[in-house]
């Protein structure tokens, strides 16, 4: 049964609802009349090379998740690490995954070669290069330090490479990158904390906080006074939910987190008061199509959600989670999406629409976004 809005939430929601429509209509004008519209008339078999034309943000990429089996490898010899794989076919060949968890057991020993500044920069490079190929113009990480620290490697270490990458991407690359710390929310409140504490005297390196990992078992509001010092901080909020759990966690990670955008969210289809909500406020779901795939919350990309969250309005974008690891980038992600659910270029500007729309960007950055995905668009 959802979880209804608490009063709070319909105290405030004509106020944000209104003011987000304004914002939109003016930063929009006429664009999603005219020149979306006109991109049903762009024929079917040109539609594979607008996909990878389209000037796009990505807002749902986990770093680690990124790091392919040859880097792996080369980061194991480099470094004096021992793999439980002989070869990086044979490292390929383990990606079989029936679930969320069956995943995190390889994703967390592929981590295990990270050890030093240089890794985590040339992590995040490798990812900038591919990035870039699938013209990608903005991007916001996530990144698990409790990861790394669980292992005795500084937070230091981890953020300064990865935050030397992000600069890198945008001198030389013109990808404009910022750092989201996601908590691990298989572990506690208390390593949470800690975890927060490790930050704060990087507090300029990174945007935001997220919450990942296990969802089964491990609702928002464990979390919830973790997050509420977060935003004390000045932080960004996002949040994993309804991927593998229940809509009742969309509800959670909006009303108790104050998430700004939920991270997958496909589950929101089950709930048609959700819907409703998401859809008036404009919450952003960064949805992972192939990621959901590979992990089973769908058994088929003809049968994803995702045109269904579409039709109704709300603020989709596409994203790739962990690349390495669920067979492509986010061009893959758009291609095989389209191709599975009959979407057409108009819903694929839309998509990019929305991805800049809900990055982590001042309005002015936003309106610059857009005149990129209008000039590609003439």
């Amino acid at each position: 049964m959802a979880v209804p809005p608490n009063p709070s939430h319909n105290d405030r929601l004509p106020i944000k609802t209104v003011a987000a429509a304004a914002w939109f209509r003016q930063t929009s004008g006429n664009f999603q009349s005219a020149r979306t519209e006109s991109m049903k008339s762009v024929p079917k078999q040109q539609l594979p090379d607008f996909l990878r034309g389209l000037p796009k943000a990505e807002l749902h990429i986990h770093i680690e998740g990124s790091l392919e089996p040859e880097l792996i490898f080369a980061l194991a010899q480099r470094n004096g690490v021992t793999l439980p794989y002989d070869s990086v076919e044979a490292l390929r060949a383990a990606y079989a995954f029936s679930d969320l968890q069956s995943f995190l057991d390889i994703y967390y020993a592929g981590a295990s070669v990270l050890l030093h500044e240089a890794d985590f920069f040339d992590m995040a490079w490798a990812y900038f290069l591919r990035a870039q190929a699938d013209n990608v113009i903005h991007a916001e990480l996530f990144f698990d330090p409790q990861t790394h620290t669980a292992r005795g490697v500084a937070f230091d270490t981890v953020i300064n490479g990865l935050r030397r990458a992000c600069e890198k991407a945008e001198a030389e690359l013109g990808i404009h990158a910022g750092l989201i710390l996601c908590f691990l929310r298989h572990l506690s409140e208390a390593e949470a904390f800690e975890t927060l504490a490790q930050a704060r005297p990087h507090l300029g390196k990174f945007i935001g906080v997220g919450l990942d990992s296990s969802e089964r078992g491990h609702p928002p509001e464990k979390f919830a006074r973790v997050f509420a010092d977060a935003r004390a901080l000045g932080l960004r909020v996002v949040a994993h939910a309804g991927e593998e759990g229940p809509p009742e966690y969309i509800w959670s990670a909006l009303d108790v987190l104050k998430a700004e955008r939920i991270d997958h969210g496909v589950q929101a289809v089950n709930d048609p008061m959700l819907m409703q909500r998401l859809a008036a406020e404009r919450i952003p779901l960064t949805v992972c199509p192939l990621s959901n795939v590979k992990l089973c919350v769908f058994k088929d990309m003809k049968d994803h959600s995702l045109r269904q969250l579409l039709d109704a309005g709300l603020v989709v974008t596409i994203n790739s989670d962990d690349p390495a690891y669920f067979g492509g980038y986010i061009n893959q992600n758009f291609l095989e999406t389209f191709a599975a659910l009959d979407l057409d270029a108009s819903h694929a500007v839309t998509l990019a629409r929305n991805s800049f729309e809900a990055s982590f960007v001042d309005e002015a950055q936003k309106r610059r976004y857009f005149d990129t995905l209008d000039a590609y668009c003439a």
